[in-house]
């Protein structure tokens, strides 16, 4: 109860003091002054938004080996093409070397098939060779061929092995997470390192469906991070279906490039326009503001009286007026002009 009174007490005082203002009056002389028109103001929607980045992916093992190298780790920044890791290639490296003396050995058998092919042309004509024999070599120097084909292409194959034994970046970015250990056996398709492109970053958010008609009608999107920062983009992919759970549509919002302090993972303010309407604003200045009271300066006649309103929406430079305000009301343009009359009056 105690409590309650002195609240009351507070109260009282308060609404005392600002009777006291509004009651009190001054010239209308040399006081720059504004008529009151509503105008049409812009309806926006502010939203959660998460920025993740457009490229981005996880590097993982395409060939068997232990794990000798690491040369970066998390948070690190690498180049496209910069190796990443090393493993084993004394497997890969025997495989290659098989594949290439198969293919020295099958190029040699291929040479004396295709010269023996060319002795049995010059000698078929003249009757020498039957045409069973001459089938025979015939096939033989195409088999041959073929198995000359075949081994290039296991020495290729062999090749790759040992190059994916040094893994390199597949594109500049920052490293997220580094999945193995020195040391470490890896399989094919183990993840290896993860990480994503610095430079292309974009927010993604979920708009209600009952909005999503205005924003196909003005896509247009302001992203603002926490250190207050804020980007535009008209560069939006909205989905063409809402998520079954919370039926909303998620949109994603391409940013600049250049925006360095972007880091995928943080949350912003993504806002855009969802209608207009009828309102009136005044300028910053014209408003005044005692404790949680704010007012503003009406001329009636040839002074002026201060008069309460009740504000909305603002920013540095205009104020909404829900209440307190008609059309046509004269106010002072500069209510701290006013007080001063006030002060200097007394």
């Amino acid at each position: 109860m105690a409590h309650l009174s002195r609240f009351a007490l507070f109260t009282l005082v308060s609404l005392s003091a600002y009777s006291s203002l509004i009651a009190f009056s001054v010239s209308a002389e040399q006081i720059n002054t504004l008529v009151v028109e509503p105008k049409q103001i812009q309806n926006t929607l502010t939203l959660d938004g998460q920025l993740e980045a457009v490229k981005a992916a996880t590097v993982s093992a395409q060939t068997n080996g232990r794990v000798m190298k690491l040369y970066y780790d998390v948070n690190d920044y690498v180049e496209a093409g910069a190796p990443l890791l090393e493993l084993t290639s004394v497997e890969q490296g025997a495989q290659l070397m098989a594949a290439r003396a198969e293919l020295t050995s099958a190029t040699a058998i291929n040479q004396e098939a295709q010269l023996q092919l060319k002795r049995f042309n010059a000698l078929f004509p003249k009757g020498a060779i039957s045409q069973g024999q001459m089938d025979e070599v015939t096939a033989k120097a195409k088999s041959s061929k073929q198995a000359v084909s075949a081994a290039k292409a296991r020495v290729t194959q062999a090749e790759q092995s040992v190059k994916y034994t040094q893994i390199n970046a597949p594109f500049s970015g920052i490293v997220t997470k580094r999945h193995v250990q020195i040391g470490e056996t890896v399989n094919t398709g183990q993840p290896l390192y993860s990480g994503y492109a610095q430079k292309q970053i974009r927010a993604i958010t979920q708009v209600p469906q009952r909005f999503i008609k205005a924003l196909r009608q003005y896509p247009h999107m302001t992203v603002q991070l926490a250190n207050g920062h804020q980007y535009h983009s008209d560069s939006l992919t909205i989905f063409n279906f809402a998520d079954p759970a919370s039926h909303s549509y998620q949109v994603r919002i391409n940013l600049p490039s250049f925006a360095a302090e972007l880091t995928p993972g943080d949350w912003v303010k993504v806002q855009f326009v969802t209608g207009e309407r009828d309102a009136i604003t005044i300028p910053a200045q014209a408003l005044i503001t005692m404790n949680e009271l704010s007012g503003v300066y009406i001329k009636l006649g040839d002074s002026f009286v201060l008069s309460q309103v009740r504000l909305g929406k603002s920013n540095k430079q205009e104020v909404e007026i829900l209440s307190g305000l008609s059309q046509g009301d004269v106010i002072a343009l500069d209510a701290y002009q006013v007080l001063m009359q006030q002060n200097q009056s007394h």
